[in-house]
């Protein structure tokens, strides 16, 4: 792209200064637009460096309302930063329904880093391109407007302007070690740009590459492909018009819930206490094991009401280290949540590497309550199948553990457990008028558990089903599971 690409012809600095103005006003009346239709906006500025891209972005914000808008810079990542996913610090950021982000250099500036530094080995880039994609398609599909500029100058400009930046004793610690090397190493820094762009230039999210050898031609630019960009959207909302399908996952064969033999219990109390005894002893060994090798563990639990998931998780949490582990308990979305990406309160959950993050419900709400309620329309369900694939292969990709846990018992099981607990004053408020609503749409959501345990149990991230009419042995199952995946990860020698 930045091979090929040609110079504009110089503007008339008379029409662009009337042109500009128009612009701006322009900018500043579709923010109000923005907010009324809820309609969020990614504003992505890259470039080289002294190409310009903080002075066009403190000129592009000097005419919107500050309540609605954030600016994003990717700086030297903190210790924090450096233990999650590379996606983990551009979704975290992402603005809520109505509101504007622009980062100041993105993903494709740390990619190109992360490969110049040899974080990224050359063998790894093409899936790190394909995660790009898949993010920002993700977010296009889900209604999000991504647009994404680049601002491009020559060797000679470049130069030029790292000249008179440390001639001014003001200006001079704006030139970084890193500026120099793109400088004397301009056509290998090209060819990497380049590589990231032509990768992730897609019908979705293009790639607009701006001639900045002349910083108010290239504003007039911007000014114009932002406003016309979201013109666009407000009429037709992104994610509207379908997207390519993605790609088909390998998926598991899983068993029918009314297939799953329920009778499996533990001979008897003691034993219990003796294998739960030793389980719990072995995990606690094994996440010591997790903190020094940095390896993330994430489980998922579902399941049906009454079938014990409190309970598991708590013999589960038992065995860990507190200060490396914690429990996400997942209820309905909060405003600010339901404003975003629905994947993006579990993204601002993971954990760091090295310790374990349990999920009490989890993103797979989508295709169970929010499906079977009407909280979300039809095609977003459906295509939350494979959105869900792709996160959990993110987190795969990154190093983590997924493992997934649906907790299973029949509906005279749960009707029994409904029943002590309401006959149980001290049990009494884990009943609920939700939970009976619920036992009535058993079937309905006995059919969603089933497309859910078809569509998204994969050799990355299985599903488990667990034998839950005997509470004993679903929790020695999870465990001895846990132990046993982490076993296969780092070896038994350990």
């Amino acid at each position: 792209m930045l091979k090929e690409f040609e110079p504009a012809c110089k503007t008339d600095f008379v029409v662009s200064d009337h042109a500009l103005e128009q612009y701006r006003e322009k900018l500043s009346a579709q923010q109000l637009s923005l907010k009324e239709k809820k309609l969020p906006v990614i504003l992505l500025i890259e470039g080289w460096g002294t190409a310009g891209k903080g002075s066009l972005i403190g000129r592009l914000i000097r005419y919107l309302d500050p309540r609605f808008f954030k600016v994003c810079t990717r700086s030297v990542p903190s210790d924090e930063e450096l233990r999650k996913p590379f996606l983990w610090h551009y979704m975290k950021d992402i603005p809520q329904a109505g509101k504007i982000v622009i980062f100041d250099s993105g993903w494709i500036e740390e990619t190109v880093r992360a490969v110049e530094n040899g974080d990224l080995e050359k063998k790894a880039l093409p899936e790190r391109l394909e995660s790009i994609r898949i993010f920002e398609r993700q977010l296009t599909e889900n209604g999000y407007l991504v647009i994404k500029l680049f601002l491009h100058i020559s060797k000679e400009e470049q130069k030029k302007r790292l000249d008179r930046l440390e001639e001014d004793k003001n200006t001079d610690w704006r030139v970084t070690k890193r500026d120099h090397q793109q400088n004397e190493h301009y056509d290998k820094f090209r060819k990497r740009f380049d590589k990231c762009l032509e990768a992730t230039d897609t019908p979705w999210a293009p790639w607009h590459v701006l001639d900045a050898s002349n910083r108010k031609d290239a504003e007039l630019e911007a000014f114009r492909i932002v406003t016309r960009a979201i013109d666009d959207a407000l009429e037709t909302r992104p994610g509207s018009t379908p997207l390519p399908k993605p790609e088909q996952f390998p998926l598991l064969d899983m068993p029918l819930l009314s297939q799953v033999d329920l009778n499996r219990a533990v001979e008897s109390d003691e034993a219990y206490r003796t294998q739960l005894k030793a389980a719990q002893k072995r995990l606690r060994e094994l996440h010591n094991v997790l903190y020094r090798k940095k390896i993330p563990l994430i489980i998922a639990y579902e399941g049906w009401d009454a079938a014990g998931k409190g309970g598991n998780i708590k013999r589960l949490a038992a065995a860990l280290d507190p200060r490396g582990a914690e429990v996400q308990p997942i209820a309905a979305p909060e405003p600010y949540e339901l404003s975003r990406h629905y994947l993006w309160r579990f993204w601002t959950r993971l954990p760091k590497t090295g310790h374990v993050a349990i999920f009490d419900r989890s993103w797979y709400g989508r295709v169970m309550v929010e499906r079977l309620e009407g909280l979300c329309s039809e095609a977003d369900w459906k295509r939350a199948y494979y959105e869900m694939n792709e996160f959990e292969r993110e987190l795969v990709r990154w190093g983590a553990i997924v493992m997934k846990f649906w907790i299973h018992i029949d509906p005279d099981t749960q009707l029994e457990r409904f029943r002590e607990r309401q006959n149980t004053p001290e049990k009494r408020w884990k009943i609920t008028d939700e939970d009976w609503r619920n036992r009535e749409k058993w079937p309905l959501y006995e059919t969603a558990v089933n497309e859910m345990l078809q569509k998204t149990s994969t050799a990355f991230a299985p599903w488990y089903i667990i034998e839950s009419k005997d509470k004993h042995y679903a929790r020695l199952k999870v465990l001895n599971l846990v132990i046993d995946t982490i076993e296969k990860r780092i070896g038994k020698a350990d």
